[in-house]
């Protein structure tokens, strides 16, 4: 039976990879990724040597035939993304919903846990986890507000992805639903370098960052207490 490993990668830090993760990256027969280049620097960083195929929102169908063609000739694959757990808020969900719908249960599907960024945000929150809501990215524009009156109601924590161009606007967004009696936790460039996690209102937080606009970089994780 042939093996599809769905497997978890750094968020920044290339340290964030666990051994059973090198291992079966090791010894797989291809490797698809997000972008190759990306992943070709982890792959160095711990030498590995495995042949790798790019696998994207953008893939054509003759990429699926090419993933099936291997995987019916009993070949084992991994799939990564860029960074964190493939699937989750990613286009990688697409291949494992077809292999499914398509092998049924002749080929084995497994994952290998990693590093997840709205996970980690969640721990160092300080803001309860036992029941939360996870959004991904944002819709840009429609149902947008509509979304945050949601959270500003919810009685669940609710945790989203937000990029720096429209971050500024979301913040307003959560000023204007949910006033100054809730906290929020910024999680920035997480596990990088310049990594950074900020809790307070949505108003001290906007202030922070118009005083503060060289940290307008990266991605951010957004969690709301409920």
């Amino acid at each position: 039976m042939a093996k599809f490993f769905v497997v978890g990668t750094p968020i920044g830090n290339l340290e964030d990879i666990t051994f059973r993760a090198i291992l079966v990256l090791k010894n797989v027969d291809l490797i698809l990724c997000e972008d190759t280049r990306t992943t070709q620097k982890l792959l160095q960083k711990y030498e590995i040597n495995t042949k790798t195929a790019s696998y994207h929102a953008h893939s054509k169908t003759t990429k699926k035939d090419f993933i099936f063609k291997l995987l019916a000739e009993d070949k084992d694959l991994a799939l990564v993304s860029d960074a964190g757990t493939p699937c989750i808020s990613d286009p990688g969900v697409l291949i494992v919903s077809q292999i499914r719908e398509h092998f049924k249960n002749e080929v084995q599907i497994i994952p290998i846990p990693g590093a997840s960024a709205l996970i980690s945000a969640l721990s160092v929150s300080g803001i309860p986890s036992s029941e939360f809501i996870f959004l991904g990215f944002l819709p840009h524009k429609k149902g947008r507000e509509t979304l945050f009156k949601e959270i500003a109601n919810s009685t669940r924590t609710s945790i989203f992805y937000e990029s720096p161009h429209r971050f500024m606007k979301t913040l307003a967004s959560l000023e204007k639903h949910l006033g100054n009696g809730r906290t929020i936790v910024i999680g920035r460039e997480l596990t990088k370098v310049f990594e950074q996690i900020l809790s307070d209102t949505p108003a001290e937080i906007i202030k922070y960052f118009e005083i503060n606009k060289d940290k307008m970089r990266g991605e951010f994780v957004v969690i709301v207490s409920p």
